[in-house]
């Protein structure tokens, strides 16, 4: 059986039908890389298998259960990296992560760990609002290594990230593969994953 799979599923954008039949399983330790044009339903499926967003039908299952039935504990499952990095600009980068730890749940004794490994030591304690497009990303992504989530989650985890980032970047998804955990992630960047599976939504 499956660790996470999604079955047969169908998503909508008002009268026009984004993808139908999308399927995949996953076990421990995969990747899953999203392929597709612009338009092709990849953010939307990374939002449906959050829960952030409702298929028409269809299915999510984790260990051969739906996750709609029990979202509280879906949420606790995975950890979502979209589009905004979900930072407060007021607050510092040690305060913006030890929220969301307090918020979500996590591992705040990796934080040091976390902030040299995408170079923001040095920032810990200015208000994000001062911080670049790329600094600003990598604290999203601090949230990766503080957090107990099984699931990542990624939408364009790249972006604004330079050639020295992505490779941290690279590092950590591999690291997460090692322990067991699963990736699912959009790029348009030529991330190295290995043994990563490509599912390319244009066909669906």
């Amino acid at each position: 059986m499956a660790l996470f799979e999604a079955r047969n599923l169908k998503c909508c954008r008002g009268d026009r039908t984004v993808f139908r039949g999308l399927s995949f399983c996953l076990e421990e330790g995969q990747a899953l890389v999203l392929k597709g044009r612009n338009g092709s339903g990849k953010s939307s499926l990374i939002r449906i298998l959050a829960g952030l967003l409702s298929p028409v039908s269809g299915d999510v299952i984790w260990e051969g259960e739906t996750v709609f039935n029990e979202p509280e504990e879906h949420f606790q499952r995975f950890q979502y990296i979209g589009h905004l990095n979900a930072i407060k600009p007021t607050l510092t980068i040690s305060e913006n992560i030890t929220y969301w730890v307090k918020l979500h749940g996590g591992k705040l004794a990796y934080l040091t760990k976390a902030l040299k490994k995408f170079d923001l030591e040095n920032v810990l304690d200015l208000p994000v609002r001062f911080l670049s497009a790329g600094q600003k990303r990598r604290v999203g992504l601090v949230r990766l290594i503080v957090s107990s989530s099984v699931i990542w989650l990624l939408d364009e985890p790249a972006t604004s990230l330079d050639n020295a980032m992505i490779e941290q970047l690279e590092n950590i998804i591999r690291d997460h593969r090692k322990e067991g955990g699963i990736v699912i992630l959009s790029t348009h960047q030529n991330l190295k994953l290995d043994d990563a599976i490509e599912l390319q939504l244009d066909s669906f």
